[in-house]
């Protein structure tokens, strides 16, 4: 008798370079490379990974503008500014939002108008004839 072995989780994946053309992004990337991998800094390789994840993947980030502590926003203007003064960014904090708080995670889930689901449906537009009785009704989209 043989031993049922599993190897869909044997490989993890991850990526090694940012898929988006962007050449701010890519210069960004090459920036954070080599500061992650000079320095022994947590931070510069959290920044590296982060700026590798796909959109819907990231999570917000915050800004805040506080004068005791330097914080590093990702999607500003000033995150190049504040790597050049503290390469290892130290007494710089990396706020993160909620995972799911994206707009988009809101049509996630369950699919709309089955029992106890949340989540919210894909409609042209909001009205009568868009989302009432579909499924049910011929003329409001389609009908089994």
């Amino acid at each position: 008798m043989g031993v049922n072995l599993c190897h869909n989780e044997d490989r993890k994946v991850w990526r090694k370079e940012a898929k988006s053309q962007d050449i701010y992004l890519r210069l960004l990337v090459q920036l954070y490379l080599f500061l992650a991998c000079r320095t022994n800094s947590a931070f510069n390789k959290v920044v590296l990974k982060r700026l590798f994840t796909s959109q819907t993947n990231q999570t917000p980030i915050p800004s805040l503008n506080d004068q005791e502590n330097e914080v590093c926003a990702l999607h500003g203007t000033s995150n190049a500014q504040n790597t050049m003064s503290s390469p290892k960014s130290w007494g710089t904090g990396l706020l993160s939002g909620p995972r799911k708080g994206l707009v988009v995670s809101r049509h996630f889930g369950k699919a709309p108008g089955t029992p106890h689901s949340h989540s919210k449906p894909y409609v042209r537009s909001k009205g009568q004839k868009f989302k009432h009785a579909r499924g049910r009704r011929a003329s409001q989209g389609y009908r089994n």
